[in-house]
C-alpha cells in the first residue's frame, strides 16, 4: 500500500471534483488520506477545493444551510423546486437517491412549501425502514413530533389534526394503506407532495394496476398535487409522467454516474479439482483470472458449493451477502456458514436478536443459534423488528454473512462489500432479468461505505443456472401493467364480452385480465367513459370505442354506486354486483351474512363463510376449499391480536396432537407466510370489499343496524388490531411485534395513546423481568417515552 502523499492528496482533489466527496470521507477513516487536507494545499488547490465544494453543494430553503451532494443530487435538489412540477428521478442502486429525496422532503416540510406528504413504498418492509429514516433525520436535525410528524398507519386523526393547524405530517404508505387511508377520508384529501420510491413496480403484475390506481386517486383529490417518482436505472423514466395534468411541469433527473466501484467475478470449478474454483473478473466481455481460490471441504451438492465459496472469499472480514432462491433455501445455506464460524465470546447484541428470535417466534426458530455465531438469514415474511435488527447488526458488522431472498430486490437499502450468488430466480422459479440482477448488484459497494463491491457469480457457464449467461448491466423499462395487457386488445376486448357468464376458475386464469378489466370498469363507471382518460391517449381509437363499447354492455347490470367501487381496487365490480345479488337472494335470516366479532363463539365458522362465499363471488381468495378452516382460523386469531410466536406454538401442538410429524423450521415458513399472504392481504382486500357490499345490502332492506360501529374491517387485518389499546400502541410507531408484546402484560383494552404512555413511564422498568426481549424494550422506550439509545460503542461499525 502506497504511504499517504502529494499523489493520494490528488486523487482525494479529483474526487472532490466529481462530486465524490463521501469516498474522500471514507479514505480518512480509513487512514488512506491524512484528514487535514485543505491544510496541506496550496492556495490555488485551496480555492479550486472551496469551488468544488460549493458546486457540489445545494441550499437548504428552510434554514440556508448548505449539504454536499453528487451530481445527480445535485440535478435533482435544483429540478424538484418548482412548486407546479412532476418530476421522475432515475438513477442506479447505490447513488444516494432514497437519503437525498428524505432531506428534500424534509426540507420542503420546514420551508413551508408542503404540509400534507405521502410516501409510497412498494412493501410493508421498505414502508418501515424509510419512516424510521425519517425519525432518524428528524432527530439529528433536533426537530420533535410537535414540528413535523411522521405515521405509517392509515388512519385519520392526524391528518384532521394538521388541517386544523397540527404539525405538517408524512404519511409513509404502501399503495393498499393509501386506498384504506382514502377510504376512511371519502377522498376528502388534499395532499401537497406525493413522492412514489420504487417506481417501477408500476408495471407489477400482481400490484401495478393498485398503484396506478392509487397515484390517479390522489391526483382527483388534490389536482396540484405535486408528484415526485424514483426508480432505479430506468430506460423511459419520463413515461411515469406522461399521466400528469395537463398544468403540471414535467422534468426528468436521469443519471447513469456510478458512485463506487463495481467487479463483477466469475467463480468456475477447475476441472478434476473440486475444492479448488479460478477466479476471473469480468472486462468488458472477456473474464480475465485473477487467481484460484481453495475450499476448505468438498462442495457436495449446490448448498455447500454457495456456502463453502463465500466463506473461503470472505475469511475473517464482515460484509458478505448471499442470494437464495427461497426462505427454505436461504436458511440451509445459513446453517451451513454457521458451521464454519469461529466460537467466540457471545456479542450482547447478538445475544439479544437471539432472544427476540425465541421469544418473538419459537424458542427452536432457527435464526437463534445462528445469529450468536454472526451468521443469520433474511426474507420478506419475517417480522419486521426482526428483519430491521438483522439488517442493522449486518450493518455495523457482527452479521458476517446474511443470506437474503428478494426481498432486497424491493428497495431495502442494505449495503454489503461482497453478494455472492448462482442462478438467481425471482418468483415462482423464474431467473432473474437483468434489471433485477443489477438492482440487486447495486448492494454490493454502498457509496460512502466501501470503495468497491464485489459480485460473485458461480457456475456462470453453466446454461440451467445462467440460462441467458450473467447479465450485463441494464436499464428497465417502464411499462405500466394496464398498458401491457391493452396492448393485446383481442384478448382484453374477449374477455371483457365473456367475464359476464364466466365462472370463478376461468377468472382465476386471467388473473392479470381481471385486475386490468376492474380498473377499466371503475374508470367507466366514474366518468361514463374510458375515451377521456389518461390511458386512452396511449391506445389505438378505435380499441378505444371498442373498451368503451363491451364496458357499456358489462354494466347494463350494475347496481352498485362507483364510490363504493373506487374503494375497492383490483376487486371487479361485476363480481361484487354478483355478490350484492347473492345476498338478495340468501334464504336464511341477514344476521347469518354478518362477520362474526372476533370474540364470538361462531367466529371461525363465519369467517369460513366469508371466505367460501368470496372464492364463489368475488375471486378465489382462498383456495383451495379444504385449506379454508386454516385460512379462517389464522384470520381471527390475527385480528385478536395473536403474535407470531403464539400462532405458531398453536399450530405446532395442533398438530402434534393429531399425530402428524413437525418440522419447526417448515411450521414458522408457513405461519408467516399464511398471516403476510391472507391475513394482511387477501383478506383486507376481498373482506372489506364483503363488508362493503353487504352494507350497501343491509341499507337497502332496512337492516343498516347489523353492521355496528367496529374498526374498519381493513385497518383491523393489515394491521391485526382488534383493542383500542393495540390501535394506540401501533400510532405511536411501534412495531406489530413489540405492540402486542406489550399488550399483553396491559390489563386495560381501552387506552389512548397518552395512557399508553403514562403505563409506560410506571411499568417500563419491570418489562424485561415479565419476559419481554430487550430489543422490544428498547423500542418502547424510544417509540413512547422518546428515550435515544445510547451510541454505538467504538468499533462496532465494520471496517
Amino acid at each position: 500500500m502506497a504511504k499517504r502523499g502529494p499523489t493520494r492528496d490528488a486523487a482525494a482533489l479529483l474526487f472532490e471534483q466529481l462530486s465524490n466527496k463521501l469516498a474522500v470521507g471514507l479514505a480518512q477513516r480509513r487512514g488512506e488520506v491524512g484528514v487535514d487536507l485543505d491544510a496541506r494545499l496550496g492556495v490555488g488547490a485551496r480555492l479550486e477545493l472551496t469551488r468544488n465544494r460549493l458546486k457540489n453543494s445545494v441550499v437548504l430553503e428552510a434554514d440556508g444551510g448548505l449539504l454536499e451532494v453528487n451530481a445527480f443530487q445535485r440535478s435533482f435538489w435544483t429540478g424538484s423546486q418548482d412548486e407546479r412540477g412532476w418530476m421522475s428521478a432515475s438513477a442506479p442502486t447505490a447513488c444516494g437517491k432514497t437519503y437525498l429525496v428524505l432531506q428534500w422532503l424534509l426540507d420542503q416540510m420546514r420551508a413551508k412549501r408542503a404540509r400534507m406528504v405521502v410516501y409510497l413504498a412498494p412493501t410493508r418492509a421498505l414502508v418501515s425502514e424509510t419512516e424510521t429514516n425519517l425519525r432518524d433525520l428528524l432527530s439529528s436535525a433536533s426537530l420533535g413530533a410537535d414540528q413535523i410528524r411522521v405515521s405509517s398507519l392509515p388512519l385519520t386523526d392526524e391528518y384532521l389534526a394538521m388541517r386544523n393547524g397540527g404539525p405538517p405530517l408524512v404519511a409513509v404508505f404502501t399503495q393498499e394503506r393509501l386506498h384504506l387511508f382514502a377510504n376512511a377520508l371519502s377522498d376528502e384529501m388534499e395532499i401537497d407532495l406525493l413522492i412514489v420510491d420504487e417506481a417501477h413496480k408500476i408495471g407489477d403484475a400482481k400490484r401495478g394496476v393498485i398503484l396506478q390506481d392509487a397515484i390517479e386517486r390522489v391526483t382527483r383529490a388534490s389536482p396540484k398535487v405535486r408528484a415526485v417518482f424514483i426508480s432505479p436505472a430506468t430506460q423511459n423514466p419520463h413515461t411515469l409522467l406522461d399521466d400528469a395534468p395537463p398544468s403540471a411541469n414535467r422534468q426528468v433527473v436521469d443519471s447513469d454516474a456510478p458512485t463506487v466501484l463495481q467487479n463483477v467475478l466469475f467463480a468456475q470449478q477447475v476441472k478434476r479439482q473440486t475444492t479448488k474454483y479460478e477466479l476471473a473478473i469480468r472486462r468488458g466481455d472477456e473474464p480475465e483470472s485473477v487467481g484460484i481460490l481453495s475450499l476448505t471441504g468438498r462442495p457436495v451438492g449446490l448448498r455447500k458449493r454457495i456456502a463453502f465459496i463465500a466463506e473461503a472469499l470472505t475469511g475473517h472480514r464482515s460484509g458478505t451477502l448471499i442470494y437464495a432462491n427461497g426462505p427454505d433455501e436461504a436458511e440451509k445455506i445459513a446453517f451451513l456458514l454457521n458451521q464454519g464460524a469461529v466460537r467466540e465470546a457471545l456479542d450482547p447484541e447478538l445475544a439479544a436478536l437471539a432472544d427476540l428470535s425465541r421469544k418473538g417466534v419459537h424458542p427452536d426458530y432457527l435464526l437463534a443459534p445462528l445469529v450468536e455465531r454472526g451468521v443469520a438469514f433474511h426474507y420478506g415474511n419475517m417480522p419486521s423488528l426482526l428483519r430491521s435488527e438483522i439488517e442493522r447488526l449486518f450493518k455495523s458488522g457482527k452479521i458476517r454473512f446474511l443470506v437474503c431472498t428478494s426481498t432486497l430486490i424491493e428497495g431495502v437499502n442494505l449495503s454489503c462489500r461482497m453478494i455472492v450468488l448462482r442462478g438467481p430466480r425471482k418468483g415462482s422459479g423464474n431467473h432473474m432479468l437483468a434489471h433485477d440482477f443489477w438492482n440487486l448488484a447495486g448492494r454490493a459497494g454502498r457509496w460512502g461505505d466501501e470503495f468497491q463491491g464485489k459480485i460473485v457469480c458461480i457456475d456462470p457457464h453453466d446454461e440451467e443456472a445462467w440460462p441467458h449467461g450473467v447479465p450485463k448491466r441494464a436499464r428497465y423499462e417502464i411499462k405500466r401493467e394496464t398498458d401491457l395487457v391493452m396492448e393485446e386488445p383481442e384478448e382484453l376486448l374477449g374477455f371483457l364480452n365473456k367475464r359476464a357468464d364466466m365462472s370463478m376458475d376461468e377468472v382465476s386464469r386471467g388473473s392479470n385480465l381481471e385486475q386490468v378489466s376492474s380498473y377499466l370498469i371503475s374508470t367507466f363507471l366514474r366518468a361514463g367513459s374510458v375515451a377521456d382518460a389518461a390511458f386512452a391517449k396511449r391506445h389505438d381509437p378505435s380499441f378505444v370505442t371498442g373498451l368503451d363499447k363491451a364496458l357499456a354492455e358489462l354494466c347494463k347490470v350494475n347496481r352498485l354506486p362507483p364510490t363504493l367501487i373506487a374503494r375497492h381496487p383490483g376487486v371487479s365490480a361485476i363480481a361484487m354486483q354478483s355478490l350484492l345479488e347473492f345476498f338478495g337472494q340468501h334464504p336464511g335470516e341477514p344476521e347469518d351474512l354478518v362477520p362474526a366479532a372476533t370474540e364470538d363463539d361462531e367466529a371461525v365458522a363465519s369467517m369460513m363463510f366469508v371466505m367460501q362465499t368470496i372464492n364463489d363471488h368475488l375471486y378465489p381468495a382462498f383456495k383451495p376449499d379444504e385449506l379454508i378452516y386454516g385460512h379462517a382460523v389464522t384470520v381471527q386469531r390475527w385480528l385478536r391480536g395473536w403474535s407470531l410466536a403464539r400462532m405458531i406454538q398453536t399450530r405446532i401442538e395442533n398438530l402434534r396432537r393429531s399425530g402428524k410429524a413437525v418440522n419447526i423450521p417448515k411450521v414458522c415458513r408457513q405461519t408467516m407466510e399464511m398471516v403476510e399472504q391472507t391475513a394482511r392481504f387477501a383478506a383486507p382486500k376481498y373482506i372489506s370489499a364483503y363488508v362493503d357490499v353487504l352494507r350497501l345490502h343491509l341499507d337497502g332492506i332496512g337492516r343498516a343496524d347489523l353492521l355496528r360501529d367496529r374498526f374498519d374491517i381493513g385497518l383491523a387485518l393489515e394491521f391485526g388490531i382488534s383493542t383500542q389499546t393495540l390501535l394506540s400502541l401501533m400510532e405511536m410507531g411501534l412495531s406489530r411485534m413489540s405492540a402486542v408484546a406489550l399488550h399483553e402484560v396491559i390489563a386495560m383494552d381501552d387506552l389512548d395513546q397518552d395512557a399508553c404512555r403514562n403505563w409506560m413511564r410506571t411499568n417500563g422498568n419491570a418489562l424485561e423481568s415479565a419476559g419481554i426481549p430487550s430489543i422490544i424494550v428498547r423500542e418502547l422506550r424510544e417509540r413512547l417515552l422518546g428515550e435515544t439509545p445510547p451510541p454505538a460503542a467504538a468499533g462496532e461499525t465494520a471496517d
